[in-house]
């Protein structure tokens, strides 16, 4: 399987493709410096089976590699994910 982040900036969105098939996304806005991480979705008939869990990653990895933000979570399952993942603190203490 291959799954793969795309960010599609006039729409305030990362989507996230399994195999070619749209099957999440990513909502987010942007304050000053920072990326505020709203809303997370994955299709209901793939939940429970860690897409969300790699989409979030994939989505971090991307604002990691890409930008300088300092990451807000404020969609739950996001903020719980980096509870689960200290390694991507830094994201959220950048200025």
């Amino acid at each position: 399987m291959s799954s793969v982040v795309q960010h599609l900036p006039g729409q305030n969105r990362y989507i996230f493709t399994n195999d070619g098939v749209e099957v999440g996304f990513t909502d987010y806005q942007l304050v000053d410096r920072e990326i505020h991480l709203t809303h997370t979705e994955i299709d209901p008939a793939l939940r429970g089976t860690g897409l969300g869990a790699e989409m979030v990653q994939a989505v971090l990895d991307t604002i990691h590699d890409d930008t300088d933000y300092r990451v807000v979570a404020e969609c739950p399952f996001v903020v719980a994910w980096l509870r689960h993942h200290p390694e991507y603190q830094e994201l959220e203490q950048r200025v």
